[in-house]
């Protein structure tokens, strides 16, 4: 397994430590927990540029990625619902979200297509880690409440909009592009990565 990947997969193992220590409600499991996930963040950056500089992209680690991305933020809203930090509808539109496009992902990835993440997926995911720190550190600072209110509305401004783009790049490439199915052993009419 390449740095990349094992990156990749301690961002995933670091979720449920995340949700322990969000969770136990101590004084200090506020800020522990905002180090851990900073140091998620952090192998984020990382796995993608060490994939980019050693050239060590592989078809787990364009999997893995996202959905370790996904498990992160999901987690840490659903952990800022339990502190009665965020609403709950807020976070079921950006979790449904993450799920109707991973849903989309496959589809399109059963016909031979891959709809890479586009610049709004990009953005969303970028004003979630801001929204979440705020939220997080806005806990023990009152003063970071607003803008972590404010951040909180984009992301699911942006959340919505991002999701009808995958919508139509999905439309466009699967459907209307005629994405053959791809055969059993997954590389017959496997068609060149699509960017949405």
């Amino acid at each position: 397994m390449n740095l990349p990947n094992a990156l990749t997969l301690l961002r995933i193992f670091l979720v449920p430590l995340l949700l322990a220590v969000l969770l136990t409600r101590t004084e200090s499991g506020v800020l522990v927990g905002t180090g851990i996930f900073g140091l998620a963040v952090l192998t984020d950056y990382l796995d993608g540029y060490f994939a980019r500089r050693r050239n060590q992209v592989t078809k787990l680690g364009i999997l893995l990625d996202p959905v370790a991305d996904k498990l992160l933020t999901a987690a840490a809203f659903i952990a800022l619902v339990e502190m009665d930090a965020v609403p709950a509808w807020m976070v079921v539109i950006i979790v449904g979200r993450e799920l109707a496009v991973t849903g989309l992902r496959s589809i399109a990835a059963g016909r031979g297509v891959v709809i890479a993440a586009s610049t709004l997926g990009k953005w969303k995911m970028a004003l979630q880690v801001v929204a979440i720190f705020l939220l997080l550190l806005g806990r023990r600072q009152p003063m970071l409440q607003g803008p972590a209110l404010v951040t909180l509305w984009l992301v699911v401004l942006v959340a919505l909009v991002s999701a009808a783009d995958y919508f139509h790049s999905c439309w466009r490439e699967v459907m209307k592009g005629g994405g053959r199915p791809a055969a059993e052993d997954g590389s017959a009419g496997e068609r060149p990565a699509k960017v949405a």
